[in-house]
């Protein structure tokens, strides 16, 4: 089955620059009926709409300023978009940030998971077709980070592991028939945006400086654009099934890694079997 962009209300968090709102330029493109762009950085986001809303049409874009850990402000900015709008059709969770540094690493894990798993049960909650939602569907940003071992940001790799682990399991295809709402993965590479930066980096361990861990990963990484991840946003909510996993790295065409995940997750429960 394929899906289409066109006329979908799409609500994303964390899209006031970086790979979101390179991604909200495509959708836009695609013909999407409206965007609320959720984010933090006000100035930015409001400046992002207006841009947009000169460029697309009046209401294309809305920015709402929404710290997505607080419950109050992320549901507000639902039901506002549910009233303007009749509903929603699709939830992007795409808000992180990467600094495992000890003052910062608990808003790291509220940012990165548990506001990602809270907007994707209220997304649910409102589509869900057995309790009068039209169906939707969400897709749940994790990283490369997720698949990896790195001591350098070991919280990091866990809270992107645990968006793998939380959408592959609520997004099981029996679970999804019976809710009508599709969930799936998005796993990016290392990609040439702020998150990765000098500036926006942390580790747990002191000796390993933001400077010293951007320079290790621009020596051993291959950057991508931030076009290329974008894309990658565009095209995999045309193709995914529920509880899928894809990834968008080294500015290759998105791919679906779904059968590596499913292996993977065999070899490590074979302890469970018989």
């Amino acid at each position: 089955m394929s899906y289409e962009w066109r006329d979908q209300v799409v609500l994303i968090t964390g899209a006031a620059n970086g790979i979101g709102a390179g991604a909200v330029r495509l959708m836009l493109e695609e013909g999407v009926k409206h965007i609320a762009i959720l984010d933090i950085d006000e100035t930015v986001g409001v400046a992002f709409q207006d841009e947009l809303n000169k460029q697309y049409g009046v209401v294309k874009a809305k920015f709402y300023r929404v710290d997505v850990t607080n419950d109050e402000q992320l549901f507000a900015a639902f039901q506002s978009v549910v009233a303007e709008h009749g509903g929603i059709d699709v939830v992007i969770n795409n808000a992180a940030i990467m600094n495992d540094m000890p003052h910062i690493y608990k808003k790291e894990i509220a940012i990165n998971v548990t506001a990602l798993v809270t907007s994707t049960l209220k997304a649910i909650e409102l589509m869900r077709v057995d309790e009068g939602g039209k169906g939707g569907t969400v897709i749940n940003i994790s990283s490369v980070a997720g698949l990896q071992q790195t001591y350098f940001t070991p919280i990091y790799c866990g809270t992107k592991a645990a968006v793998l682990h939380f959408s592959s399991c609520i997004g099981q295809p029996d679970y999804a028939a019976k809710i009508g709402v599709r969930v799936f993965t998005l796993c990016f590479g290392v990609t040439a945006t702020a998150l990765c930066s000098a500036e926006k980096l942390g580790s747990h361990d002191k000796k390993f400086t933001p400077e010293n861990m951007y320079k290790a990963v621009e020596a051993k990484m291959y950057i991508q654009k931030l076009e290329s991840a974008a894309k990658g946003m565009i095209e995999v909510y045309k193709h995914a099934k529920s509880g899928s996993t894809w990834i968008a790295t080294r500015d290759l065409p998105v791919r679906d890694i779904t059968g590596n995940i499913t292996r993977a997750y065999q070899i490590m429960g074979e302890f469970n079997d018989g």
